[in-house]
């Protein structure tokens, strides 16, 4: 899991720009002996087929990662840009960053006032986004343009691993690399065993607009959906009172999200999966993380209305601490655990699992 997680951290993925890391995952998948197709906004899926008298299950994840965009290049070689997801403005100064061009990756890093020529009130000032630039190095317009610079080059924090103690990791789009690693060792997990027909899906656009997985979930009409994303850690002093969920703590269930800054959208999840989640963990030995947040919204929110009945949805994940920054920080333990929850819980579903919530 650290192995194969480092591998996909590695790999800029901008929303929109996946197509680097699908190409990654999908030669895993390759490897297992395991078909699997792409649609045309760029979503990855493989089914592994199971028996039609269960409910067809879809398991998802996104490829990418948040960033942003070059909107202009300055005479001066300097290059502005356009955000591009929930990046914060507050940790952007001084970052070193990637673009991505045709050519080939090229580092820079985005520029932070010298202090020496720093004022008092500059001094804790937050600068928007759009007053940065990315020194790449380049001297003039055209020796930017001539090493594949353009207006509309993806822009991604400069990948790295940085292995911490014992099993943690800090990295750049932990974000949900980590959740593209759980759906593939999920994949090898369940070659060869019985079970409902598993659709396993890595989607795009996540970070953009939260509903890039929609084609996807049209073309396979699942009967239940599980995202896997991240749960926020709250074991550092700056996160205490928003809830109890643990670095190193196990895997957990989402009871309630919901966004409240510009949708009126989230998901409370299917009592029925909340149970079928609770036994899994019961008959795996593992503890089960709860999570309860505001603020915070995945796809999922969207593709629970799809169909005429709409689709039972649960939100798993892995703790984990510092989202959107540079930096991620999780622990392999909690992705193993996943792993095994998930597994665990499709050998659990059976035909008279009750998906009408009212009956």
């Amino acid at each position: 899991m650290r192995d194969l997680l480092t591998e996909l951290m590695l790999i800029p993925g901008l929303s929109g720009y996946e197509a680097r890391v699908a190409r990654a995952i999908a030669a895993h998948l390759d490897s297992m002996g395991l078909p699997h197709t792409s649609d045309r906004l760029g979503n990855l899926s493989c089914t592994i087929p199971g028996d039609p008298a269960l409910p067809s299950v879809m398991i998802f994840t996104h490829m990418d990662q948040l960033g942003f965009i070059v909107r202009k290049i300055e005479p001066t070689g300097l290059i502005r840009l356009e955000r591009l997801g929930g990046v914060p403005e507050r940790a952007l100064p001084s970052q070193a960053v990637v673009l991505s061009t045709d050519e080939g990756d090229i580092p820079g890093v985005i520029a932070n006032k010298s202090h020496h020529a720093t004022t008092p009130d500059e001094k804790y000032k937050v600068l928007p986004y759009a007053d940065l630039y990315v020194d790449a190095g380049f001297t003039s317009k055209s020796e930017a343009e001539a090493a594949g610079i353009r207006i509309g080059t993806p822009v991604t924090y400069l990948p790295r691993v940085v292995p911490l103690h014992g099993t943690r990791l800090a990295g750049t789009s932990v974000d949900d690399r980590a959740g593209c690693a759980i759906l593939l060792a999920l994949a090898r997990a369940r070659q060869g065993k019985p079970g409902p027909t598993l659709h396993l899906v890595w989607s795009v656009q996540e970070e953009f607009n939260l509903r890039g997985v929609l084609p996807a979930a049209t073309a396979l009409q699942p009967a239940i959906a599980l995202q896997i994303d991240l749960l926020l850690a709250c074991d550092t002093p700056d996160m205490t009172t928003r809830g109890d969920v643990t670095l190193g703590g196990g895997p957990g269930i989402s009871l309630y999200s919901f966004h409240g800054r510009g949708t009126l959208n989230g998901v409370i999840p299917h009592p029925a999966l909340v149970r079928l989640m609770e036994d899994a963990a019961t008959a795996a030995n593992l503890p089960l993380q709860r999570s309860a947040h505001t603020g915070a919204l995945t796809d999922l929110s969207y593709l629970q209305f799809m169909g005429p009945e709409g689709i039972a949805c649960l939100d798993v994940g892995f703790p984990m601490r510092y989202s959107h920054s540079s930096l991620e920080v999780v622990d392999t333990t909690d992705l193993d655990a996943l792993t095994t929850l998930l597994d665990t819980a499709l050998d659990h579903i059976t035909p008279d699992l009750q998906l009408t919530r009212h009956a």
